[in-house]
């Protein structure tokens, strides 16, 4: 096994331990279903209409899913996947039915994956992978509902702020303009918000 899997599949393990108490017997039960893949920027995960096969976990890089727009054709993201977490379109895997989304790589990246078979196979297997199963539809659940609340019920500084939160270094890995486009924000209003924000934090440092 390569020195950089041996280092990914370390990275899994302690992931799959942080989200849902896996220990090492559990994983071992899993080993020989994660398979790893590298993307170059713009590869597909999964196209748009094909049926979502693999739950991923990203390693290294940024994903996104988008919509393409059908009276402007312009992109519009959806969702983003950053490091360290889980890409995977969630009803599609689950209800094996198409894609209403593309999803992306939007810089180089490696995933470790595993098939919806096998992953059913473990929820047989172990109790503590039907907890996994539960944790997993459940942060699907709670990610979707915070999108749709977003646009709701929250400002657009405060949808930016929980971007920020929740993943700090995506802002060095794409442009902005995804991030806008993700955010449902336009470009000039965005920087309006970065600006102000960092005037605040410098005037917050100033008075302490």
């Amino acid at each position: 096994m390569q020195k950089n899997m041996i280092t990914e599949i370390a990275t899994l393990k302690n992931a799959l331990q942080a989200f849902a108490g896996l220990d090492e017997d559990d994983f071992l039960l899993s080993a020989r279903f994660w398979h790893c893949k590298t993307y170059k920027k713009g590869d597909y995960y999964n196209q748009y209409k094909s049926v979502c096969r693999y739950l991923g976990f990203i390693t290294s890089g940024v994903f996104r899913s988008f919509i393409i727009d059908q009276k402007s054709i312009e992109e519009k993201n959806v969702f983003l996947y950053t490091e360290n977490g889980f890409v995977v379109t969630f009803k599609s895997f689950i209800n094996r039915v198409p894609c209403d989304y593309h999803t992306q790589a939007m810089t180089d990246a490696s995933v470790i994956y595993i098939s919806i078979d096998d992953l059913l196979s473990l929820y047989k297997m172990s109790h503590k992978w039907e907890c996994f199963g539960r944790l997993l539809a459940q942060e699907a659940f709670n990610v979707s509902i915070e999108r749709t609340e977003g646009f709701l019920f929250k400002t657009p500084e405060e949808r930016y702020l929980y971007l920020v939160n929740h993943h700090p270094k995506i802002f060095d890995a794409i442009p902005l303009y995804h991030i806008s486009s993700y955010l449902g924000i336009k470009g000039p209003s965005l920087s309006r918000i970065r600006k102000r924000i960092s005037i605040n934090n410098v005037d917050d440092r100033v008075a302490t």
